[in-house]
């Protein structure tokens, strides 16, 4: 058996609530959430020191969703691991509902920070990870940004304050499915080397398949032992991964599946509910 078995099948489980939120609210963004299931569902279920019982934990471990339009993958997480009931998930980017079309610190639980103006997110996971230092915690502080988002300033600001400031109790993967809201990367504006970039800044690099859990949990295990400097994990994965018709599609990218659609996609996935 595998011994990712589990973890597959509870990444499929948010594909499939990823799906059926998205069909519900009519908006939001697929492409971008389904990218980034495998490196979510590694961290919540089975890396991070976490308590949904206790949210606001002084000692837990923290998560940035710094492109906080794929906020849907994120409360996919949250609801399996139980920080709320999965019914909430049918709110999404309803008047009053605690989801919103961006993560809200203030009114869901398990949001460690309100994010959705692109760069800004590790700005403020550099900030939880240098309060850390300072405080002499344990925490670690892990943060998901996407390959677009590196195009804004702010993500270079915060790559040289991480590296100035020796923050190796923080970890960033780079969701880098090639495609943004526009186009591809290099068509918009090129990135690459995104590598040799971050290494330039003082960063620890690591490359991987962001949708292997091995190579995930390898990654997390190298930027735990690396001392004195930040680390990115540079994870190529799929826009839109697991719906074929998804799959590698710019059109995606802010795109909510119709009734038709999201029976398709729910098919591919094995499931029509979100158990």
């Amino acid at each position: 058996m595998d011994k990712y078995q589990e973890l597959a099948r509870i990444a499929n489980n948010m594909r499939i609530s990823i799906i059926n939120m998205l069909k519900e609210a009519k908006s939001g963004h697929p492409g971008g959430s389904l990218s980034a299931c495998e490196i979510v569902a590694a961290l919540y279920f089975k890396v991070m020191n976490i308590d949904p019982n206790k949210p606001d934990w002084p000692e837990r471990d923290r998560f940035v969703l710094s492109k906080g339009h794929a906020a849907p993958v994120l409360y996919a997480a949250l609801a399996e691991k139980g920080y709320f009931a999965k019914e909430e998930l049918m709110k999404l980017r309803k008047i009053d509902s605690m989801l919103q079309g961006h993560p809200d610190m203030k009114d869901t639980p398990g949001v460690d920070m309100t994010t959705g103006s692109l760069g800004q997110g590790l700005a403020a996971a550099n900030g939880m990870a240098l309060a850390g230092k300072i405080s002499n915690k344990d925490y670690r502080v892990y943060a998901l940004i996407g390959d677009g988002e590196c195009q804004e300033g702010i993500i270079w600001e915060a790559a040289m304050f991480a590296a100035h400031h020796k923050l190796d109790n923080i970890t960033v993967f780079l969701d880098h499915n090639g495609l943004q809201i526009d186009g591809a990367n290099e068509e918009v504006m090129d990135i690459e080397p995104i590598d040799e970039k971050f290494k330039s800044f003082g960063w620890h690099v690591i490359k991987i398949d962001g949708h292997s859990f091995g190579e995930i949990f390898k990654a997390i295990d190298e930027a735990k032992n690396t001392k004195g400097r930040p680390t990115i994990i540079i994870a190529k994965t799929v826009k839109g991964k697991g719906v074929s018709f998804m799959e590698n599609q710019v059109g995606w990218h802010g795109k909510a599946p119709s009734e038709e659609e999201a029976k398709k996609a729910l098919m591919e996935l094995g499931g029509g509910t979100n158990d």
